[in-house]
């Protein structure tokens, strides 16, 4: 059983069907009368985090991945909550001088503020975050339309990379090194696209655990289906030149996960207002595919136009 098994079938019974809960299946929880936005995640050593050697990188690695949530929705981030569970070693005084520090400098980054958490001992570390917006509107899941285009921003595939280098899974030169354990940690979340992104999508979800599983849960309500060209996923030069010099395979590196990217989708009009959005921010926004009637499989098509099998579209939670 998978997380979204598992919710759909002993956890959104619990909902009542209250509109605010968007029947437990999009990024936030949204009180629409009270205009609150919500967002909540839980980061766990070994599976969101490598390791805790690097607190400061963690800690901004997951305030990051939590708002998130509000960003791909077109919501700005107000406050958060944190909570943690750790022991003497994680939490030491050195320590949690860099936690506040990376909270502070995050803080200021992206004009938020703590609202509160909770801290407990145990030797299992873990964070959770609660993320809070205010907002009159957020952009859904399941609103793509027939003949959408599909739409990222920014680069895929570099902060798997940064974690295939952090387990020692990847042999590079240190520049490539830093570049990709430095996408790992602090993903360039697109703060300066709140706005906007408001105006052009019609859906949107950040990609947080893998393009292609991001982008079936985008559409997991609807009687549609995508496709996307492999030859249009934006990577970095970077990434390009390791693939190259490695001999590995693109579609092994753009559909798992740590992107937090905006994956969304925009009717054809809206072509001309993205590029002038995307100059306008200094944003890479790339047009990736279209969606369309459920009358063929969703697809990846190589250069040749042939269908690819992904060995891995994301990751997923199994119990």
């Amino acid at each position: 059983m998978n997380e979204f098994n598992l919710i759909n079938k002993y956890l959104k019974k619990l909902t009542f069907n209250k509109p605010s809960s968007l029947q437990l299946n999009d990024d936030v929880f949204f009180d629409k009368k009270n205009n609150l936005v919500i967002s909540v995640d839980t980061y766990n050593e070994g599976i969101h985090f490598v390791n805790f050697n690097n607190p400061n990188l963690v800690i901004k690695k997951i305030i990051r991945s939590s708002i998130s949530d509000l960003i791909c929705k077109g919501v700005y981030p107000k406050y958060y909550f944190i909570s943690s569970s750790g022991n003497k070693k994680t939490f030491k005084s050195s320590n949690l001088k860099k936690i506040v520090e990376s909270l502070r400098s995050e803080q200021k980054k992206y004009k938020i503020f703590l609202g509160g958490g909770d801290t407990i001992f145990s030797n299992k570390l873990s964070f959770t975050i609660v993320s809070v917006g205010i907002s009159k509107n957020i952009i859904y899941r399941n609103k793509a339309k027939v003949n959408d285009d599909i739409y990222v921003t920014g680069n895929l595939g570099d902060g798997f990379a940064g974690l295939l280098v952090l387990k020692n899974k990847i042999k590079i030169n240190s520049y490539l090194k830093k570049y990709f354990i430095k996408k790992y940690y602090l993903p360039d979340i697109k703060f300066s696209l709140i706005k906007n992104i408001r105006r052009i999508a019609n859906t949107s979800i950040d990609i947080s655990d893998g393009l292609i599983a991001d982008m079936e849960k985008l559409i997991n309500n609807q009687n549609l289906t995508y496709q996307i060209f492999l030859e249009k996923i934006p990577i970095s030069s970077n990434l390009s030149k390791t693939l190259k010099n490695k001999k590995l395979l693109k579609e092994n590196f753009i559909s798992n996960g740590d992107d937090y990217e905006i994956l969304f989708t925009a009717t054809k009009n809206n072509r001309n207002l993205i590029k002038k959005i995307a100059k306008k921010n200094k944003t890479k926004i790339t047009r990736i595919g279209f969606i369309k009637k459920n009358t063929t499989k969703s697809s990846v098509l190589n250069a040749l136009d042939s269908k690819i099998i992904l060995k891995n579209k994301g990751y997923f939670h199994n119990f």
